[in-house]
């Protein structure tokens, strides 16, 4: 880290390979399209180079870099606004989220697809809720902070998401 800060390039690179897939991750959970966050995660490397001598050390660079990623997507979300719908989650089967925190189990026999599609589904505000703090681990004040929004607003939004998609992955009921 200090090494990149004081303009080293290819330690800058270590960094971008250790931090890619969460970062890519975060933006397709977020976005719900591949080449979108492709070019999002991208842009949060570039925005992180520019800032990195502003980078305080207050957080991890990990999570300073999920915020810049999360600045991205909201930034690309408002040019976008005009669009009446985002396209929904990719159908390839081998198409998985990069790095993703952590390893669910399931004691249901919906799959892990299901569940992504589920929450590709949620609307914008709850989908960032769920995102940021069920499944990376934010805390609601943290996510807030990265969404713009009252910590209350990210705990109803993340209220929200949770009973969404107890509705939509509840098995069907067998007479």
């Amino acid at each position: 880290m200090r090494q990149a800060r004081v303009g080293d390039m290819r330690a800058f690179e270590r960094l971008y390979r250790d931090h890619i897939g969460s970062v890519y991750g975060l933006c397709l959970r977020l976005l719900r399209d591949r080449t979108t966050a492709e070019d999002c995660a991208q842009e949060a490397f570039v925005n992180a180079w520019r800032a990195l001598g502003r980078f305080e050390a207050r957080s991890s660079f990990g999570t300073w870099l999920h915020r810049i990623a999360v600045n991205v997507v909201l930034s690309r979300r408002r040019k976008v606004a005009a669009q009446v719908e985002l396209p929904p989650l990719p159908s390839d089967p081998d198409e998985e989220f990069v790095d993703a925190p952590a390893q669910w189990t399931f004691d249901t026999p919906v799959e892990e697809r299901e569940i992504e599609r589920a929450i590709g589904a949620l609307p914008d505000g709850a989908r960032d809720a769920l995102v940021l703090c069920g499944i990376y681990g934010y805390s609601h004040g943290e996510a807030a902070q990265m969404l713009g929004v009252a910590e209350g607003t990210c705990k109803a939004q993340l209220h929200r998401a949770r009973a969404l998609l107890r509705v939509r992955l509840e098995p069907e009921s067998h007479p």
